[in-house]
């Protein structure tokens, strides 16, 4: 089933939902944008500034990955939108062809809470880069995101310090809601999808149902391209995220793809997975590779344990990344040990090749409708 998402979209953005999981809700799809198809299930890795740190656009591709993401927030201090969009845009300037997504920096809102206040026409913050102050609203975020040119923009948002705080998390819901109407108004202005830019909106709410039920209700009513889920992993524990998934993901289109925003340990796709969402992003393949530890078929491994000093054995003998078909454990824990470059980059590889060699399974599981199997052999082993 294929479903047109806008009319000026017709050919450019459209999700198609090609199996589900007679268990579960889980499903299957292709999102396919102006650079390229994304199978879904899906996981993008984050190039926060421009670059997955560590990997080389090659071989991002080689490693599986067809979507990443990149930082407004970030982009917009250093270089900024200008320089970027004179350099030929996002997709040069990052030296990938695939497509991307531009995160609005609501995150940054939340986690940057020194000298940043949040008003109703928008946001003061702090550069992290020199201290100067900026300012964000919801037209500039969208005019920065056209600058930079990439496939899918995400509408600014407001995300509670405190998921649990019911009048805080109600508030950022309301602000969310009328910051999503002031990024519509200002993308369509830009000319919507037809400039070959798609907008998502992102549902609030943090733990409470009837809020995460309003944000998602209100923000389907622009009939936009994609939607995501925020606010999650921002404090709750686990059953609190699955709880607001269950809630705001049967609330969203069944024909548009869902995106859990900074979510990305394994045991959380499968949750989500089950819920519904297509879409996740997070620095966790490459971050935990930075500290040397690395996602495997039998659980997560330490490389600096001493353990592995004379292991000639592959990392994961299951995996065809370059860290496990030509080096050996005892050679990556030197490499970790002597903190060599190349051990993060390896490393990082190795990671997200784990994550995208999941997201392939657990697409071929949802086909089969193994998926209950798959995720309980594979919960075993982290």
């Amino acid at each position: 089933m294929t479903t047109p998402l806008l009319h000026s979209a017709r050919e450019r953005f459209s999700f198609d939902l090609q199996a589900r999981d007679p268990h579960t809700r889980a499903r299957a799809g292709i999102f396919r944008t102006p650079h390229g198809d994304v199978p879904t299930p899906a996981f993008m890795p984050v190039g926060t500034r421009g670059t997955v740190k560590g990997v080389l656009p090659r071989d991002l591709r080689a490693v599986g990955s067809t979507m990443i993401l990149a930082n407004t927030y970030h982009l917009h201090l250093r270089p900024g939108e200008f320089v970027v969009r004179a350099l030929g845009g996002l997709h040069r300037f990052m030296g990938w062809d695939g497509p991307i997504l531009t995160d609005s920096g609501g995150y940054q809102v939340f986690s940057i809470k020194e000298g940043t206040t949040i008003d109703d026409d928008g946001v003061s913050m702090r550069s992290v880069v020199d201290g100067a102050n900026v300012r964000f609203t919801p037209e500039s975020v969208i005019d920065i995101e056209r600058k930079l040119g990439a496939d899918v923009a995400m509408a600014f948002d407001h995300c509670p310090s405190n998921p649990t705080d019911e009048r805080e998390c109600a508030s950022a819901v309301e602000r969310t809601r009328r910051w999503l109407d002031r990024c519509v108004a200002r993308h369509r202005t830009h000319g919507g999808e037809a400039t070959d830019q798609a907008l998502f909106g992102i549902v609030q709410g943090g733990v409470f149902e009837h809020l995460r039920r309003l944000s998602a209700e209100t923000a389907v009513e622009h009939d936009l391209v994609g939607y995501a889920v925020g606010g999650v992993s921002v404090g709750e524990d686990r059953e609190q995220m699955r709880a607001a998934i269950d809630i705001a993901a049967p609330l969203l289109p069944e024909d548009k793809p869902r995106y859990l925003m900074g979510v990305g340990m394994p045991e959380d796709f499968f949750d989500a997975i089950e819920r519904g969402i297509d879409l996740f992003d997070c620095v966790t393949p490459t971050r935990h590779a930075r500290n040397h530890n690395a996602f495997t078929a039998q659980g997560r491994v330490n490389l600096r344990n001493s353990a592995w000093r004379e292991d000639p054995s592959p990392l994961d003998t299951t995996c065809d990344c370059t860290a496990c078909t030509q080096f050996s454990r005892g050679t990556l824990r030197h490499l970790c040990q002597s903190n060599e470059m190349l051990a993060g980059m390896l490393l990082s590889l190795h990671n997200l090749r784990y994550f995208h060699r999941l997201m392939i399974d657990i697409r071929a599981a949802v086909f089969t409708g193994t998926f209950t199997e798959l995720r309980e052999r594979t919960l075993r082993s982290l």
